[in-house]
């Protein structure tokens, strides 16, 4: 089976042949320069088989040219450090330092949303931190993560320390349990994660299987400019992203300017094809999505919920939609829609705002407007999510910065520097000098002298 021989090649590799790190750093550097240098071939490419517009995806080739960068920096992590002996019983008459080394084999699965700088994100620190990796991308954007892969191999990693395994039957279920494989590096729906970490059984495991993001409007906000923010954060790659905004709470003293403001940008909103850069929102990734999402919304509906733009389909399409009134127990309020649509509704009290912000089991991001720092700090540390953004939406991420969430958002954290560490372990060498210091006592303290 491709995947089997695909782990075994890689474990020769890692058994005979070693990879220094300054040529990993290196050829991440190299890396970053090719895919600048390549940038209008990715940008189609990415553009061709995924949800993005052709803007979209210009937008994440140069991200992943920083994460590709970022990696080659964080060559930095793996300096070891020395123990502290003096000060244990156990270490009188040692000395001793720990060195990080890699953990072995990373299985890298990926998702169709970010098909290029979400497997940068796993591809590059696996390789700095010196382990071997193997890239299953997602079967709906499979030429995308092939090509970086390709352009790896140019920029100087050897053969023997990547792999991708596009599709097949079990390919996945054959690539997680694998006892070669020592890491599991997921993004995806919590369904697939949760089958993952079963299967698994015990090995390492980093996921990030999404988030229903809340942002909070306090009555002293800018609404035009929130607005604005909530609109692009809302239907950027159709609602397609882990950090969108799907749930708006904005204060009843500034509810009804918000939602004026929210709904006239959607509509001035163009719908069409990726290519076109008059492109605003594209399709979503197929048909049987678009027709979930309108499930979703007819659900709420039924529900009582009123669609102030919006809230129609047409084909793969489903054109951005606002909506307001919505029960607490439909499903564009409780799970992750990924796909375009953003529910706004009003609140009184700080503390309903907070805890109607928390009532997710996606608990990813979230976005704070005040201009009072005091509420914003107060708030910040309520909200229990991976990230807080103050005066910005959920839908912000630093490529650098630990990024993951907290109950079924996600275990372990990404974010260049965070996944190295995640993907290394400190090693011990400890030496014991019992017989030089008697050797030293005998000789008075003095090294002994020879001719």
């Amino acid at each position: 089976m491709d995947v089997q021989r695909a782990i075994a090649h890689i474990h020769r590799h890692l058994q005979r042949e070693d990879w220094p790190l300054r040529s990993r750093r290196e050829a991440l550097e190299m890396a970053a320069r090719l895919l600048g240098e390549q940038s209008v071939r990715f940008t189609r490419i990415i553009a061709s088989e995924s949800s993005k517009t052709i803007i979209e995806a210009e937008r994440e080739v140069r991200r992943c040219a920083e994460t590709l960068r970022l990696s080659a920096a964080a060559s930095e992590e793996l300096a070891g450090e020395t123990l502290g002996s003096e000060d244990s019983m156990a270490g009188a008459g040692k000395i001793g330092w720990y060195s990080r080394k890699p953990v072995g084999i990373v299985a890298a699965i990926t998702p169709f949303n970010d098909p290029l700088n979400l497997v940068a994100h796993k591809l590059g620190p696996a390789l700095i931190g010196g382990n071997g990796v193997v890239l299953k991308p997602s079967t709906r954007t499979p030429l995308t993560g092939l090509a970086l892969v390709q352009l790896l191999l140019e920029a100087g990693v050897p053969s023997g320390r990547i792999a991708a395994i596009v599709s097949g039957p079990g390919v996945s279920e054959a690539l997680v349990t694998d006892p070669r494989v020592d890491l599991i590096s997921f993004t995806g729906g919590p369904q697939t994660a949760e089958r993952i970490a079963a299967a698994a059984g015990a090995k390492k495991i980093i996921s990030e299987p999404g988030g229903n993001n809340a942002t909070i409007v306090f009555a002293d906000a800018d609404a035009e400019a929130t607005a604005k923010a909530i609109v692009a954060a809302a239907f950027g790659v159709a609602g397609q992203n882990c950090l969108s905004v799907q749930r708006v709470y904005a204060h009843t003293s500034l509810f009804e300017e918000v939602l004026e403001h929210v709904t006239a940008g959607t509509r001035a909103l163009r719908t069409g094809p990726k290519l076109d850069r008059g492109t605003d929102v594209g399709p979503l990734i197929s048909e049987a999505e678009a027709w979930r999402v309108e499930e979703w919304v007819e659900e709420a509906k039924a529900a009582g919920a009123t669609v102030h733009a919006g809230g129609t389909r047409r084909n793969a399409y489903y054109e951005p939609t606002v909506l307001t009134d919505v029960p607490s127990e439909c499903r564009v309020i409780r799970d992750e829609v990924f796909g375009p649509v953003v529910s706004i509704l009003p609140f009184i009290e700080v503390r309903d705002a907070v805890f109607a912000a928390n009532n997710t089991e996606f608990d990813l991001q979230a976005g704070v407007f005040t201009q009072s720092i005091d509420l914003a700090m107060a708030v910040a540390e309520k909200l229990h999510v991976g990230a807080v953004m103050i005066n910005e939406t959920s839908d912000v991420r630093i490529d650098s910065m630990p990024f993951g969430g907290f109950n079924k958002s996600g275990v372990g954290r990404e974010g260049v520097r965070h996944a190295v560490r995640e993907m290394i372990e400190p090693k011990n060498t400890i030496i014991n000098l019992g017989e030089s210091k008697a050797r030293w006592q005998v000789l008075g303290g003095r090294p002994e002298r020879t001719a």
